[in-house]
């Protein structure tokens, strides 16, 4: 199945293009190698989304480029695939793109880096126009919900972090 947008890969170079609305959210997480680990077990294994209450349905265990996973929100089916992935000493990141049936049209990038002062950062990107009827009508409660939605990541993740948190 193809992506429904064209500039797949986008978000690797943090790029919007044209036509679509952008979203830049960055939570700190805490600090410390063992935080920085723990965050990129947590992103790279969807157990952020999945202690976000999100259904993250794969036959994969781990983001890796090509895998296919439909994230799912009430009733709502939102059909992905994971664009690209980076893990690095100092950052751990995927992006997925969406696929047709989401009620979205776009790519949405999750990244954990360790700065050099040792505070681990998750910082969400993503373009977005809406694909569907219901998400047309949403208009600007859509990507309000989109916001929040990345805020809550930062909330999780830093939570499923605090127990690492005095690294």
């Amino acid at each position: 199945m193809p992506y429904t947008y064209e500039d797949v890969g986008a978000t690797r170079e943090d790029r919007c293009p044209p036509g679509f609305h952008r979203l830049h959210v960055r939570s700190r997480i805490g600090e410390g190698e063992a935080v920085f680990r723990r965050a990129s077990e947590a992103l790279m294994t969807w157990e952020l989304h999945r202690a976000m209450g999100i259904r993250m349905v794969s036959d994969a265990d781990k983001a890796a480029p090509g895998v296919d996973v439909t994230v799912g929100l009430g009733l709502i089916k939102a059909p992905c695939r994971v664009v690209w992935t980076a893990e690095e000493p100092r950052r751990t990141a995927w992006a997925y793109g969406t696929l047709s049936g989401h009620p979205e049209c776009g790519e949405e990038a999750f990244v954990v880096n360790r700065t050099g002062d040792g505070t681990v950062w998750l910082t969400v990107t993503a373009f977005s126009r809406a694909a569907k009827w219901y998400a047309r009508a949403g208009g600007a409660v859509t990507r309000s919900f989109q916001r929040a939605y990345a805020l809550r990541c930062g909330k999780v993740l830093r939570r499923l972090c605090a127990p690492h948190d005095e690294a």
